[in-house]
């Protein structure tokens, strides 16, 4: 784990300095304007990593405006990456004139403003949340047709806070589900603006039972805390546990995080009751086929929340997002109703869905 983090870190330095060498080389003028523009965007990193670093020391407003001002740098610096490594290979293999990298005005603005159009469009796009919804029909007995809501990631805290909190529990509220079931993530690495915040009020809002398994995050915040703060909510924690409601039988896996969680196998019993699984991260989904679970809803992959990282997590999981059969199982792997980091999705989509149980008719 060390170690990755380390390549990741010396990864993310490099891909720096290549990014402020080819801000100094590209920006005309002396060298007070070439210091501006390389310095503002050291200055905007900085603002990034201080609202990760500085969490436990600084105010909860000061995080706040730094998670706000500093988060979309890690976007701007992904782009700005892929833009001169495409433009490099371009010169490599002249099909781009190297002057269009050396002090050149037109170029820079050309740069900087369509990515800033992107950052913007994808910032609005993000406010948008989606609504997902699948029906399945049973054999399986049960009393009546049932809607259930699903969310996952909403990573709640420094970046969504307590007003969106209260807007998606309003678009949870207007589908009159009978249950309602999160899938971990439910908060953002800290619970501090959450106590802070009284965010557990906005819970008891919910019109229906709540149900949730624990995500990372809530393993890097600490689980004890988070689970105080689930119960302060009215949301019935499942770790490695089952419970039967609304005549169907919920089994919540713990996160991956920990280690030692049961298998999946020790958790299903022989209910004839219609079966769905909660399971963070959509890891090892062969296990809910072989396990005979009827539904299986995850989160945790944002599906990379902007492009081109969804190649990324496509290639990482089974099924990164968006619904999938196996065998009699079905699942949907959600992209999450809320996102880690800079409030903006490009090629991804902010999420909830709603699931409509119906028994079948003779």
């Amino acid at each position: 784990m060390k170690t990755g983090i380390i390549v990741i870190l010396g990864a993310t330095l490099l891909g720096v300095l290549y990014v402020i060498w080819h801000l100094w080389r590209i920006t005309p003028g002396g060298w007070t304007a070439k210091l501006l523009v390389t310095g503002l965007f050291l200055l905007w990193m900085a603002a990034a990593f201080a609202s990760m670093l500085l969490r436990k020391q600084a105010s909860i407003s000061t995080i706040t405006a730094l998670y706000e001002l500093g988060h979309p740098w890690m976007i701007a610096f992904l782009y700005l990456l892929i833009v001169f490594v495409v433009a490099d290979l371009g010169i490599l293999v002249r099909l781009i004139p190297k002057g269009w990298l050396i002090d050149n005005a037109i170029t820079l603005v050309g740069i900087l403003g369509v990515i800033a159009v992107v950052l913007t469009a994808g910032g609005i796009h993000y406010r948008h949340k989606y609504r997902e919804e699948l029906t399945i029909r049973t054999e399986k007995p049960l009393g009546k047709s049932l809607t259930i809501v699903f969310a996952s990631d909403l990573h709640i805290g420094y970046s969504n806070r307590k007003d969106e909190l209260g807007r998606w529990v309003d678009l949870i509220n207007a589908e009159e589900p009978d249950l309602v079931l999160f899938a971990g993530d439910i908060m953002d690495i800290q619970l501090r603006p959450l106590v802070a915040g009284n965010y557990a009020e906005s819970f008891h809002r919910l019109t229906a039972p709540a149900f949730t398994v624990l995500g990372n995050h809530e393993y890097i915040g600490g689980e004890a805390d988070a689970e105080r703060f689930l119960k302060e909510a009215g949301i019935c924690l499942l770790r490695d546990s089952v419970v039967r409601a609304k005549g169907i039988t919920i089994i919540g896996r713990d996160d991956r995080s920990n280690t030692h969680r049961k298998r999946l196998s020790e958790l299903v019993d022989s209910s004839s009751d219609f079966s769905i699984l909660l399971d963070h991260q959509p890891s090892h989904l062969e296990e809910a086929e072989a396990s005979g679970i009827d539904f299986q809803f995850s989160g945790h992959t944002h599906r990379g929340q902007v492009w081109p990282l969804n190649w990324l997590t496509d290639a990482l999981f089974e099924k990164s997002w968006g619904y999938y059969k196996r065998g009699n199982t079905q699942y949907y792997v959600s992209s999450g109703l809320g996102i880690w980091g800079p409030k903006i999705r490009i090629g991804t989509r902010s999420e909830y869905l709603v699931l409509h149980i119906e028994p079948c008719t003779p």
